[in-house]
C-alpha cells in the first residue's frame, strides 16, 4: 500500500516515515510539505493513502483536497483537536493527534487495509466521491447519492440529501468525470441520478418532465429526451 505523508514540520514528517517502516504492509512513496508540493505528488504517484496534516502555511489540507479530482483515502494527522472534529465531520477515514501514538497508528492502519480490500480502484473509473468545502462546511460526498447537478455559472449545485454544497467546477467538466450509466444530460444546466427518478411523463413539444424522488421536478430538453426514450426502450 502506498503512502505519501504531508506535513509542513519536517521533523513530523521524518518521524511518521519512521513510524511506518514498522509497517510491512506500507511503502512511503513520498513527502511534500504545503499544498502544492502535496497536489503534484499525488498526481505523480498516484498514493493509496495520504497522511495529512491540517494546518500548513499557505493552505490547509482542507484546501488540497477542494483541488483534487480523484480524493485518495485520508488520514488527518493534527495537533489541534477542533481540527480533528471537524476531520470527523467530512467523514475522513480516520485522523491522528499528535504526538502519534504506535499503538494508535497501528489502528488506523488496519481501517486503511480494510477500506483498500473492500474496493479496487480502476483507472479511468468514473468519480466515486468529492470533497467540497461551500463556506465553513466540508463533505466527502458520495457521487451515488445525488440525485440532481445544477449550473450555477462556473459552479455546480448539488442537490444531496439536506445538504445544497456548491462545487466550484463547471458542469461540463464534472460530466466528464461522472458515471454515464447512472447520470443523464437533462438539459444545458441540469444532470440527474437516474436512481432518483421517481416518475417521467410527456411535455410540450417533446420534452419531458422528470419526477424525482427527493422533490424537485426537471425539464428534459427535446434533444435530451430523445436520448432518453432511447436508452430506455435498450434498457
Amino acid at each position: 500500500m502506498k503512502a505519501l505523508v504531508v506535513d509542513d514540520e519536517p521533523l513530523a514528517r521524518r518521524e511518521l516515515r519512521r513510524m511506518l517502516d514498522a509497517f510491512p504492509s506500507v511503502q512511503v512513496v513520498g513527502e511534500a510539505g504545503n499544498v502544492d508540493e502535496a497536489r503534484a505528488r499525488i498526481e505523480e504517484l498516484s498514493p493509496d493513502v495520504v497522511f495529512l496534516d491540517i494546518q500548513m502555511p499557505g493552505g490547509t489540507g482542507f484546501d488540497l483536497l477542494t483541488q483534487l479530482d480523484r480524493v485518495p483515502r485520508i488520514v488527518f494527522t493534527t495537533a489541534y483537536d477542533q481540527y480533528a472534529v471537524k476531520a470527523f465531520d467530512v467523514n475522513a477515514l480516520d485522523y491522528l493527534l499528535k504526538p502519534i501514538e504506535t499503538e494508535r497508528l497501528a489502528t488506523t492502519l488496519r481501517k486503511v487495509l480494510a477500506a483498500a480490500s473492500a474496493d479496487v480502484a480502476t483507472p479511468n473509473a468514473p468519480l466515486e466521491q468529492l470533497f467540497i468545502r461551500d463556506g465553513p462546511r466540508c463533505w466527502f460526498v458520495p457521487l451515488r447519492e445525488v440525485s440532481v447537478f445544477t449550473s450555477e455559472g462556473n459552479y455546480v449545485r448539488l442537490l444531496w440529501g439536506k445538504e445544497r454544497p456548491l462545487l466550484g467546477r463547471s458542469l461540463a467538466a464534472l460530466e466528464m468525470k461522472l458515471d454515464p450509466r447512472r447520470f443523464f444530460r437533462a438539459n444545458r444546466s441540469q444532470i440527474v441520478n437516474l436512481d432518483f427518478i421517481g416518475q417521467v411523463e410527456p411535455g410540450v413539444g417533446g420534452r419531458l418532465h422528470v419526477q424525482m424522488r427527493d422533490g424537485p421536478e426537471i425539464e428534459v430538453s427535446r434533444r435530451q429526451a430523445r436520448l432518453f426514450r432511447a436508452r430506455a426502450t435498450v434498457g
